[in-house]
């Protein structure tokens, strides 16, 4: 009983969140030497990083359900930043990969609708970070396909594409973006950063981390530490400094 008055005084405590909404690059990005993790680990204390990736899916999809993860301004409110990284799936080959494809223009037009959406719900477009799809190793990549009985169904000129089309929708609604696919192929062979040719090896979870948290860290610098350091909780009288 005692616990639960000590509870119903205190106000409630509520992390600030940063969603990761991507394909399976986003998904993965929980495991060891993830990028997720990586900035999971560096907001600890600040606030929620929540992985909303779904292998497979492209924007034709992802439009469809992002009103159903952001339902409301009320659940937006606590959101200071959302990564929307799609683009991987969409550049899929027409005729050899026709269930992911999306065409350039949709591709560009769903980019915009969920910017849209996110800023009907109060997300503004200085919380919005979108990333490229990265570059795509061929040879690697179609021995992946090989190995499932596929021919190749992606190339990086078609990648490339994409990854201007997102930079562009970008520019016209004002968000922030990640140009992985031009940054990874500056002046270096990008092959280390891929595991199979399309997700990211651990060397390119760490680039992509990196490059994100620089444009990151500017939107949640003021966020205070959530609880006191445990020095400076007042031990002889703890409700004074925790509720």
């Amino acid at each position: 009983m005692a616990l639960a008055a000590a509870g119903a005084s205190g106000r409630s405590l509520r992390w600030p969140r940063v969603l990761l909404f991507g394909d399976s690059i986003t998904e993965y990005s929980f495991q060891e030497n993830g990028w997720g993790a990586y900035l999971a680990d560096r907001l600890v204390r600040k606030c929620d990083v929540v992985n909303r990736g779904i292998s497979g899916y492209n924007t034709r999809w992802a439009k469809l359900i992002l009103p159903r993860l952001i339902t409301e301004s009320t659940s937006a409110e606590s959101i200071v930043a959302v990564t929307i990284f799609f683009g991987a799936n969409d550049s899929a080959l027409k005729d050899l990969n026709p269930k992911q494809h999306v065409p350039l223009e949709e591709y560009a037009a769903n980019l915009k609708s969920m910017i849209q959406y996110l800023k009907s719900v109060d997300v503004t477009e200085d919380r919005i970070i979108l990333i490229t799809p990265p570059p795509l190793q061929e040879s690697a990549w179609e021995k992946a396909c090989l190995a499932k009985g596929d021919k190749l169904n992606r190339c990086n000129a078609t990648t490339g594409q994409y990854a201007q089309a997102c930079v562009q929708v970008a520019k016209d609604c004002g968000t922030d973006v990640l140009d992985l696919w031009t940054l990874m192929q500056k002046n270096q062979d990008f092959s280390s950063y891929l595991s199979d040719g399309l997700h990211l090896s651990p060397k390119g979870s760490s680039f992509l981390a990196a490059q994100l948290w620089s444009r990151l860290e500017n939107k949640v610098s003021a966020l205070p530490s959530l609880l006191p350091y445990w020095r400076d909780v007042d031990h002889t009288n703890p409700e004074a400094s925790l509720l």
